[in-house]
């Protein structure tokens, strides 16, 4: 039976990368909205089987700046106070994050490479055991604080807030563990001036994609299609 996958995506190139896969093999009809240019105006934020928030380099606090952003965490909001199956992804997730009461700031560092997460006890539980030892990666200078009521699954080092999960339904990431096997060209070139700002060595990252894109992928898939198999019927 087909199901329905709503998918915010806030910048072409950040897409659902190697999620595509499994939610096209769980048999889920993905449809692509930009929230930035988009009415979200009449659309039932309870209507789509998933929701999967993708990642954007804004801030979930900068309604003031962006102002799509007060439709979109209203429709977020309305989404998570039903316990619909959610899914976020950095900017993403910390929308959810902040329609859940958390709070949302910058780090006053960035976070960008490629390294595991340190997974939690309830994250080895998880579906996310699926990435334990697994180099996923990072690409932030806004965190999240652990949302009320929400279990918290991962950290780095530098990141104490990597994932959280509020029930069976609801998901979030801080990292971008959809792998990047393919199209990973395109973030270097879509976010060049913030690579240059933070001196970031571009070509060891790119280096890093080719090392640990292929492994991130395989787990990212599975990680998937074991979080997607758990969701209530």
């Amino acid at each position: 039976m087909s199901r329905s996958a709503l998918v915010f995506r806030h910048i072409t190139f950040e897409d659902l990368g190697s999620f595509a896969e499994p939610l096209a093999a769980a048999g889920y009809q993905i449809t692509y909205l930009d929230p930035s240019v988009e009415s979200l105006a009449g659309i039932d934020p309870n209507a789509a089987d998933l929701l999967i928030v993708l990642g954007g380099p804004i801030g979930a606090y900068e309604a003031a700046l962006y102002p799509f952003l007060t439709a979109e965490l209203a429709f977020i909001d309305a989404r998570l106070s039903a316990k619909r199956p959610t899914l976020g992804l950095c900017l993403g997730a910390q929308l959810m994050a902040h329609a859940l009461g958390a709070t949302v700031a910058p780090m006053g560092v960035k976070e960008i490479g490629w390294s595991p997460l340190t997974l939690t006890p309830e994250g080895q539980a998880s579906p996310l055991k699926a990435l334990n030892g697994v180099p996923v990666l990072h690409w932030h200078g806004d965190a999240f604080t652990l949302p009320p009521g929400a279990t918290r699954l991962a950290e780095t080092a530098i990141c104490s807030q990597q994932a959280f999960a509020l029930g069976p339904t609801i998901l979030g990431f801080q990292c971008h563990p959809e792998g990047w096997e393919r199209g990973f060209e395109r973030w270097l070139v879509g976010h060049a001036g913030e690579l240059a700002a933070a001196g970031i060595d571009i070509a060891a990252l790119r280096a890093d994609a080719i090392r640990f894109g292929s492994g991130a992928s395989r787990a990212a898939r599975q990680m998937l299609r074991d979080w997607l198999e758990a969701l209530p019927a």
